[in-house]
């Protein structure tokens, strides 16, 4: 078998890389590409921009049902599912042509629509063809995580993989998982006419701070979304053409399943052990620069333990200065995430609890809610938070937003972390009024609000407002 060589191979055509290949090409790098399935992978076709697509039909709908709060008659939106489905299904093949086969050999790019595993530290094989590449990078992403609970295979239930294909309204669509995709899709589904039902077995949406997602959850509780914290489900049946689930000495029975309990990286099938590259079932060991154990090859995003799509897309740039420049590059950035519920839940950094628990009671919370933002109470949207921790001196250690668009009020701060910026930096920033982003100055004020009390500053600018002329 004939040998096609190459200076970098990529495995996967998902964000993380697309991202790697283009710019490899781009910098003069002959470039073969990997993809076993579709382009653009997972965020593409079943996860981010299906899932925000939906979300879009569904916040328009529900605008329909709030509009009293600005004086206008509230109606009843009469929900066309299988036209929201043309619509989701529109929005993927819209944004398909930027991660298109065609797309990517017009750049330079080989393109191998096939699976490709190692066989050997530096040899690949795919559709029955050997490749050999200097660098190899591994982008393969992820999949759902099934639970292993007693008669869950014995049932019909949906994915991310599956459920944007559904063009039916479930009447009651159960939710196995309460974190950010189980929320995300219970509220969309409920606002599109759903009976909806979450149950999770330990708190909903666990990785954000506690006192900002139960802003999220009263909404969704409002809107009418059943929620079953700490409920375990420990067996799944068929019940009356339909499902059920028993937890907690309960049974939920619904039309739809949705399982929603995490991912698992996309590592079988690779031959890693043929190229020395050591995994667990979180995924690839990688160092600092994302290097596997096989010094020639680099692993990203899903498959190497991250979570996002933009963490992965972070994680090409690493790749691309360790592997084309030579450069010691490490991925130490704080990687900030939005749950994109309405309200939406974002954050960077350390939440309270997490600062508290790495510096005790040495930092400073600060907090700017909505109700006291000018903007936010024209738009009648005045429930939110913007919550900053700092340490005592005025290090940013992380924060939180929740409210209507909190994943572009984060931005800021997400600077402000990555660049080392202190709290008053944010203070002295002049925003355009009236905007929400106001409430990130107004917390980051709050910092300096105690000095401004403190018995001593007041008794200086006293003296001083008496000796200056």
């Amino acid at each position: 078998m004939s040998t096609r060589s190459f200076d970098i191979a990529v495995i996967g055509a998902g964000s993380g890389g697309l991202y790697f290949a283009a710019a490899a090409v781009q910098f003069g790098q002959r470039v073969v590409l990997f993809e076993k399935a579709e382009m653009g992978g997972e965020c593409l076709n079943t996860g981010c921009v299906p899932s925000k697509a939906l979300l879009a039909a569904a916040k328009q709908a529900q605008a329909m049902r709030d509009a009293a709060r600005v004086g206008i008659t509230p109606v009843e939106p009469q929900i066309d599912f299988a036209a929201v489905s043309a619509h989701v299904q529109g929005a993927i093949a819209a944004i398909a042509h930027h991660d298109s086969q065609q797309r990517f050999e017009a750049l330079g790019v080989t393109v191998i629509r096939a699976a490709a595993r190692f066989i050997d530290g530096r040899s690949l094989e795919a559709g029955g063809e050997r490749y050999s590449a200097r660098r190899t990078v591994i982008a393969t992403g992820s999949h759902p995580a099934i639970p292993p609970i007693p008669g869950l295979g014995g049932v019909p239930y949906l994915t991310n993989e599956t459920l944007f294909a559904n063009a039916t309204l479930p009447s009651h669509l159960l939710v196995l998982g309460g974190g950010p995709i189980g929320m995300e899709m219970a509220q969309a589904h409920r606002r599109l006419g759903a009976r909806v039902t979450v149950i999770e077995a330990a708190t909903p949406l666990a990785q954000d701070d506690p006192e900002l997602a139960a802003t999220v959850l009263a909404r969704l509780a409002k809107e009418g979304v059943s929620i079953a914290a700490s409920t375990a489900v420990t067996r799944v049946t068929r019940a009356d053409g339909g499902i059920a689930l028993e937890a907690g000495g309960r049974t939920f029975t619904g039309s739809h399943l949705l399982v929603a309990t995490g991912r698992k990286p996309n590592i079988e099938g690779l031959g890693l052990d043929a190229a020395g590259i050591a995994f667990t079932p979180q995924g690839i060991t990688v160092d600092k620069g994302l290097r596997t154990t096989n010094r020639r090859v680099y692993a990203i995003g899903d498959v190497a333990g991250g979570r996002f799509t933009h963490e992965a897309g972070y994680q090409s740039g690493v790749v691309i200065r360790n592997a084309l420049f030579g450069l010691p590059a490490r991925a130490t950035a704080a990687i900030p995430h939005v749950t994109y519920t309405d309200p939406e839940l974002a954050q960077i950094g350390l939440t309270e609890a997490q600062a508290r628990a790495a510096h005790g009671d040495a930092i400073r919370v600060l907090r700017a809610p909505f109700s006291g933002n000018d903007r936010a109470i024209a738009e009648g949207h005045a429930e939110g938070l913007v919550k900053i921790i700092t340490t005592r001196r005025g290090r940013i250690l992380g924060a939180g937003i929740v409210g209507p668009g909190a994943g572009d009020l984060l931005q800021p701060w997400v600077l402000a972390l990555e660049r080392g910026l202190r709290i008053g930096s944010l203070a002295s920033t002049i925003l355009p009024y009236p905007t929400r982003g106001e409430a990130s100055r107004r917390a980051a004020i709050g910092y300096f609000a105690d000095f401004a009390s403190h018995r001593l500053v007041r008794g200086a600018i006293g003296l001083m407002s008496r000796i200056r002329p």
